[in-house]
């Protein structure tokens, strides 16, 4: 018998201090509490069909933090509906001394960050797929030029672009 996934349902995150990072993700990714209690938290993207989108189980302040490059978890990556929600985003994670970088991957544009544990988290937009073209069945990770994706995908009243 097999069987096959639709997509990814929840993460799950250990954290030394539930309450810091429910604060990050609520602040900071517009995430809202589902319930909280007892050292977890479960939190739910606004509009989101699923019971929960991201758990949080708290461990303690003396836990050892995953060193970057070893076998686990690389990153979390969380969905926008605009180019501007990347600006934003970017904007936000700066402000926040959380940005880590912003790349291009062809039909995706991304920013990343950290949150209070050094959890990696991806904030991607897709192009529209017509625009896709050498990047339907490949990826790339180049500089992302901001002003020129907003130039291109940004909200255009005129020509009814979103």
């Amino acid at each position: 018998m097999t069987f096959s996934v639709r997509r990814i349902d929840h993460a799950v995150y250990w954290v030394r201090d539930v309450d810091i990072s429910k604060n990050f993700y609520t602040r900071i990714l517009g995430l809202e509490e589902v319930v909280s209690d007892n050292g977890m938290c479960l939190l739910r993207a606004p509009g989101s069909e699923q019971h929960h989108d991201l758990g949080l189980f708290q461990t303690g302040a003396s836990a050892a933090r995953t060193p970057r490059g070893a076998v686990g978890l690389y990153h979390i990556a969380w969905k926008v509906n605009s180019i501007e929600d990347i600006a934003a985003a970017f904007y936000v994670l700066q402000r926040e001394h959380a940005l880590t970088g912003a790349s291009s991957h062809g039909a995706t544009k991304s920013v990343y960050g950290t949150d209070p544990d050094g959890n990696e988290l991806e904030i991607t937009f897709t192009i529209p797929r017509a625009d896709w073209g050498q990047w339907e069945n490949g990826g790339t990770v180049e500089p992302l030029d901001l002003a020129a994706e907003l130039a291109r995908y940004g909200k255009q009243p005129h020509q009814g672009k979103t």
